[in-house]
C-alpha cells in the first residue's frame, strides 16, 4: 500500500487534459504553494511538448505536454487532477481514472458527477473504482462547484444553524452567454435548437443521473430518506436572432432552461436542486435572478430560522461564468492534502474535514 503523506509536505501532481477547467487547473498548480506539477496530459497532438507554463500564459515550467499515459505514471506522482470531459465519455474516463488510481496514484476529479456521492452510484462502476484503490493503496475524489461545493458543502454547513427545516432548496442562477463550450450549451443542454428539440440533457433520466446524486448526498446530511426523484423542465425561446461568443441564437429557439431535480421525502418535494439558465439576462424576465451580476449560487431554507445565502464569484477577467471555472478547478486542488491523507477508496464531502485555502493568503 502506498504511503500516505505528511500533510506539511509539497505534493506531486500530474494535471490530466487542458480544457476549460483543465487549463484552470494547471494554473492552480503551477501557482500553488504546496503543489508541484510533474507532468501534465493533453489530448490534442499540436500541445504534446510545449511547456506547461506557456499553455496557461505562465513562465516555463521544465514540465512539457504528452499524451503518453505510461510515460507519467512512472513519474509516481502523488495524485492525478483528472478533468478531462467525462460527459459524453463516461467510460473512457473511468478506465482512464482505474489505471491511475491502481497505479499507486491519488485521484481528484471533476469528470464523472455522479461519483460526487459513490455510495448512490453506479454500483459497477463504483466496485471497479474500488477495486483499483485498493490494488494502488489510494484514492479518489470527485467534486467541483456544481455538482460540488455549492450544492453540497455549503447547504449542509448552512443547515448546521437551522432548529427546523421544512425545504432545502439550492439553485444555479446564471447567464450562460460566456461560457465558451459550444458542445454543451447546443448539443448537450439545447440551447438555440427547437423548442421541440430533445437534447441529451433532457432525456427522461438524465437530470437524476447528473443532480440526483447531489440530491442524495444532501438527504444522506440531513439525517433522511429520498423516496423518489423527479425532474422538472421549462424552456422559453429567443424573442429575436441574437449572437454569444460560442455562436448564434435563432428567433424561436431555446434560449432559457429552467429545471428542477425533487427529492421526495414523506410524499412532498422538500430537497430540490435548480438551475435557472439563460442566454441573454432579459429572456424570461419573471424567473429569479442574481442580486447582482449575472451569475450566483443560492441557498434557501425554509424552516426556524428560513434563510437565503448567495453565493457570488468573478474570474481575474470580471466574469461569472470564469469565476465558476476556476472554483470548480480549486475545489479539488485544496482537497489534496486531504484526499492523500484519507484511507484508500471512493470519498464525498461528507467524508473530508474542513477544506480551507492554506497557504493561500499572499
Amino acid at each position: 500500500m502506498k504511503m500516505k503523506k505528511d500533510p506539511k509536505m509539497t505534493y506531486r501532481v500530474v494535471q490530466w487534459s487542458t480544457g476549460n477547467v483543465g487549463k484552470l487547473a494547471l494554473h492552480g498548480i503551477i501557482q500553488h504553494p504546496d503543489l508541484e506539477l510533474v507532468g501534465l496530459w493533453v489530448h490534442s497532438a499540436d500541445k504534446v511538448g510545449r511547456d506547461a507554463g506557456d499553455l496557461v500564459g505562465l513562465p516555463p515550467t521544465g514540465v512539457k505536454a504528452t499524451n503518453d499515459v505510461d510515460a507519467l505514471l512512472a513519474l509516481e506522482p502523488d495524485v492525478v487532477s483528472y478533468t478531462a470531459t467525462g460527459d459524453m465519455r463516461p467510460s473512457e474516463a473511468i478506465d482512464d481514472m482505474c489505471k491511475i488510481l491502481a497505479s499507486g496514484a491519488n485521484v481528484v476529479a471533476t469528470s464523472v458527477v455522479p461519483l460526487v456521492f459513490p455510495p448512490a452510484a453506479d454500483e459497477s462502476i463504483v466496485a471497479r473504482l474500488e477495486e483499483a484503490c485498493e490494488a494502488g493503496g489510494t484514492t479518489c475524489f470527485t467534486s467541483g462547484i456544481d455538482p460540488g461545493f455549492a450544492n453540497d458543502t455549503l447547504p449542509l454547513v448552512l443547515s448546521g444553524v437551522c432548529e427546523r427545516i421544512d425545504e432545502l432548496r439550492v439553485m444555479e442562477i446564471v447567464n450562460y452567454a460566456t461560457y465558451n463550450q459550444p458542445q454543451v450549451l447546443f448539443e448537450t443542454m439545447g440551447f438555440a435548437k427547437p423548442l421541440d428539440h430533445q437534447p441529451v440533457l433532457l432525456i427522461p433520466g438524465i437530470l437524476t443521473l447528473a443532480w440526483g446524486n447531489v440530491v442524495r448526498q444532501l438527504a444522506a446530511g440531513l439525517g433522511v430518506e429520498i423516496e423518489e426523484i423527479r425532474e422538472t423542465h421549462v424552456k422559453v425561446p429567443a424573442p429575436e436572432d441574437f449572437d454569444i461568443p460560442p455562436g448564434h441564437v435563432p428567433k424561436g429557439t431555446m434560449a432559457g432552461l429552467r429545471f428542477e431535480v425533487q427529492g421526495i421525502v414523506n410524499g412532498r418535494p422538500a430537497i430540490i436542486l435548480e438551475h435557472v439558465t439563460r442566454l441573454r439576462d432579459d429572456i424570461a424576465p419573471d424567473w429569479p435572478y442574481p442580486l447582482q451580476g449575472s451569475g450566483c449560487y443560492r441557498v434557501a431554507i425554509k424552516g426556524n430560522p428560513s434563510m437565503v445565502c448567495e453565493l457570488l464569484m468573478h474570474g481575474e477577467d470580471g466574469d461569472h461564468n470564469t469565476g465558476n471555472l476556476v472554483a470548480t478547478a480549486l475545489r479539488i486542488l485544496n482537497a489534496i492534502p486531504a484526499v492523500c491523507a484519507a484511507k484508500p477508496g471512493l470519498l464525498s464531502a461528507l467524508d473530508l474535514p474542513l477544506i480551507t485555502g492554506k497557504h493561500l493568503l499572499r
